[in-house]
C-alpha cells in the first residue's frame, strides 16, 4: 500500500466491510489507531456482542480511540506514520441527527477539509442504506440522506473506493466512472 490513502469501503450490513477495512489498515503497514464511532449501551445486549465481535478482531496493538462527535479533530491530530481505521461513518452520522442542518453542514464540511489534507493513511467503513426502501419516519429518511451524501462526497474525494457484497470486494475505482 502507498505512503498515504485515503480509502473508503461501502456495502450492506453484515456483508464483510469491517473485515475489508481492518484487512486494508493492516496491510499498510502503519501503526493503526481504529476510531470507533459507536457508543455501548448497557440496556442493549445484542449491541454490546457487535462491539465486542468487532473488538476481539483487532490486533492487540491497535490503539482504539472513540468519536461520538469530533472525528474532524481526531483526523487532524493524526501523524503521517499512523492508519486510521474509522469504523463507521453511519453511526457518527447516527450521533448526530440531532443537529440543525446548519451544524450538520459545518460538521461535515469540516470532516471533509480535513479527510484529504491529513498525511494519514485513512480507512473509512461506510453503509449503504439507500438500496431499500424509503423510510416511513422522518428520522430515519433524514438518517439514509445524510448518509448518503456523505458517503457519496467522500467517494469523490477518497483514492480508492471498495463496495463489499455477497462476500466479494469489487474495487470501484477500477470498475467504475467517478461522479463529480
Amino acid at each position: 500500500m502507498e505512503q498515504r490513502q485515503l480509502i473508503l469501503v461501502t456495502g450492506a450490513a453484515r456483508c464483510g466491510k469491517s473485515e475489508w477495512a481492518e484487512t486494508l489498515a493492516h496491510q499498510s503497514n502503519k501503526a493503526v489507531t481504529y476510531i470507533a464511532t459507536a457508543t455501548i449501551d448497557p440496556t442493549d445486549p445484542e449491541w454490546q456482542a457487535r462491539i465486542a465481535l468487532h473488538q476481539q478482531r483487532r490486533p492487540a496493538t491497535w490503539q482504539t480511540t472513540s468519536a461520538i462527535e469530533d472525528l474532524a479533530t481526531i483526523i487532524h491530530q493524526a501523524p503521517a506514520s499512523d492508519c486510521l481505521l474509522v469504523d463507521s461513518v453511519g453511526t457518527w452520522v447516527a450521533n448526530l441527527l440531532d443537529r440543525s442542518d446548519r451544524e450538520w453542514e459545518n460538521l461535515t464540511q469540516e470532516l471533509l477539509g480535513e479527510l484529504p489534507a491529513s498525511l494519514a493513511t485513512i480507512v473509512l467503513v461506510a453503509e449503504e442504506t439507500g438500496w431499500g426502501v424509503v423510510p416511513a419516519y422522518p428520522s430515519g429518511r433524514l438518517f439514509r440522506d445524510r448518509l448518503g451524501m456523505l458517503t457519496r462526497q467522500i467517494g469523490t474525494i477518497a483514492s480508492t473506493v471498495y463496495l463489499v457484497t455477497g462476500g466479494h470486494v469489487l474495487n470501484l475505482s477500477q470498475l467504475g466512472t467517478k461522479i463529480t
